[in-house]
């Protein structure tokens, strides 16, 4: 998929904010500084489209952008970031939470995993929680420039083995990215242009059926 346009649509607080919902969506999460921002940036070829920073808990919006005019971007909140007061994080959580669980037009979670350390239990406690809300995810891992290929298989073996010790199911699909090298982006890219085709991602019942339903915020 080659980019040609990558535009800001807007920032939602919650659900009910969000734009109608008129393309298939990709959401985009993970632990703050996992290298989210880094990533679009990278995957679009705008070096300014999703804020990079240094400070954990930066984006703290649900954030549209519309990619080629055939799909949408969503840039989610990291989850992990304990700065916030309790009585806000439990809004954050919520927005995050209601936007993955209810809107239709999600095509797929992109979980994003920092490749230089173990498996850490909240990226499987968010794996877990989307198996129960029946959301599909592809598991991204990041920073991967300074893996030699032997290391980046055993990464990738070592988070698999302790999602199936817990009885996860498989993520949808398993990308090894970075924002530095610009590994995995066409593969990444590819995925979505596929989805994106299809209306749904490959071998779901959606996909069987040749239909995306977009019909407002659900």
């Amino acid at each position: 998929m080659k980019i040609t346009s990558a535009e800001f649509l807007i920032s939602a607080p919650d659900l009910a904010s969000c734009p109608e919902a008129r393309l298939p969506e990709f959401a985009f999460i993970g632990r703050s500084n996992v290298g989210k921002s880094s990533l679009i940036n990278q995957l679009t070829g705008r070096s300014a489209l999703a804020k990079v920073s240094g400070t954990p808990g930066k984006t703290q919006l649900i954030n549209f952008f519309t990619v080629n005019r055939s799909w949408t971007l969503v840039d989610l909140p990291g989850y992990g970031y304990a700065k916030l007061s309790r009585e806000r994080q439990s809004e954050f959580n919520a927005a995050v939470s209601d936007y993955l669980a209810q809107r239709q037009a999600l095509l797929c979670i992109f979980s994003l995993v920092d490749s230089r350390i173990p498996p850490q239990d909240i990226d499987l406690r968010f794996l877990a929680w989307a198996a129960q809300e029946s959301r599909p995810v592809a598991v991204v891992f990041t920073k991967t420039e300074k893996l030699s290929a032997t290391a980046l298989k055993r990464v990738v073996a070592t988070f698999d083995a302790a999602r199936a010790e817990r009885h996860l199911p498989a993520p949808v699909a398993t990308f090894t990215t970075s924002a530095m090298s610009g590994a995995g982006r066409s593969e990444l890219l590819g995925f979505i242009a596929d989805a994106t085709k299809r209306g749904a991602l490959p071998g779901t019942a959606a996909s069987a059926a040749g239909s995306l339903t977009t019909d407002g915020h659900g």
